[in-house]
């Protein structure tokens, strides 16, 4: 049964030709700052958004597509240009100590860049690894961030394939952070990507009331493929390619159809 007091922000990255209509289905705007530099359209919208609306902005410093966090310096001046509300300071996949460093290089050359609330990530190798990382953003960021596709939860988690050990992998690993009494309940966390929709009922379901929000293109990308979602249990398979890689896509009726379809069964499987 669903915890009726808990609420997560969603928000699915979507292709340009979709952006003015993604506010329909999303609760804040997710930009991924290597396309302000190919797409001003791409950057025009977030930067109305930041100065004409109240939605939210959420800047990424895109190292899940580029595979390494865009350039510090200039990372800060699209953070000056568009004033976000929020940012992904700079970090490095799955090693915990060069992530704690960035953060600290980013403190010393680029904080005062922006009042914007500044969300670290987790990142690690292993167990303690991960753990050391997060007591630290859990110190030193406004908001704490956990990605879905660590290579740990494929040894911790549980299932036939990689999609469902990274969403059992997860899930496992906040559990565990709770019954160690790591977690820490008086900062919001965010959820980067997923890799099957089902994974947010657990979170629901448990009462993990401070995990805030998520970011996705799950049901997007899906819907551009022809997949449609089973309800609210979601896919069991997941497209490979990126949002970014579909950036220019132009969507057709049926695709539309099948997002608005996907991102409604979404909200469903986390009681929206």
């Amino acid at each position: 049964m669903y915890n009726i007091h808990m609420f997560i922000e969603v928000s699915h990255e979507s292709p340009i030709s979709m952006l003015e209509q993604s506010l329909e289905y999303n609760d804040y705007a997710y930009a991924l700052v290597h396309l302000f530099e190919t797409h001003p359209r791409y950057y025009n919208f977030f930067k109305n958004i930041s100065e004409c609306s109240d939605v939210p902005v959420l800047l990424d410093n895109s190292i899940f597509e580029l595979k390494k966090a865009f350039d510090p310096k200039r990372y800060s001046e699209w953070i000056d240009k568009l004033d976000p509300n929020y940012y992904i300071v700079p970090d490095v996949l799955e090693d915990g100590m060069e992530t704690r460093r960035e953060w600290m290089k980013w403190n010393d050359e680029y904080q005062s860049v922006s009042d914007a609330l500044m969300i670290g990530v987790v990142q690690g190798k292993d167990w303690t690894d991960l753990v050391e990382c997060y007591k630290f953003m859990a110190s030193e960021a406004d908001y704490i961030a956990i990605s879905f596709d660590y290579e740990y939860y494929i040894s911790t988690g549980f299932g036939e394939n990689k999609l469902q050990r990274w969403c059992s992998g997860r899930q496992r690993f906040i559990r565990q952070l709770i019954d160690e009494g790591v977690w820490c309940w008086d900062k919001p966390h965010h959820l980067l990507g997923c890799s099957l929709s089902r994974e947010f009922k657990y979170y629901i379901n448990n009462n993990v009331y401070n995990i805030k929000s998520c970011d996705t293109s799950n049901p997007i990308v899906a819907a551009i493929k022809g997949l449609r979602y089973n309800n609210d249990l979601g896919l069991t398979t997941k497209p490979s390619t990126l949002l970014a890689d579909l950036i220019d896509h132009d969507i057709t009726d049926d695709q539309l159809e099948d997002i608005l379809y996907n991102t409604k069964m979404f909200k469903k499987g986390i009681g929206r």
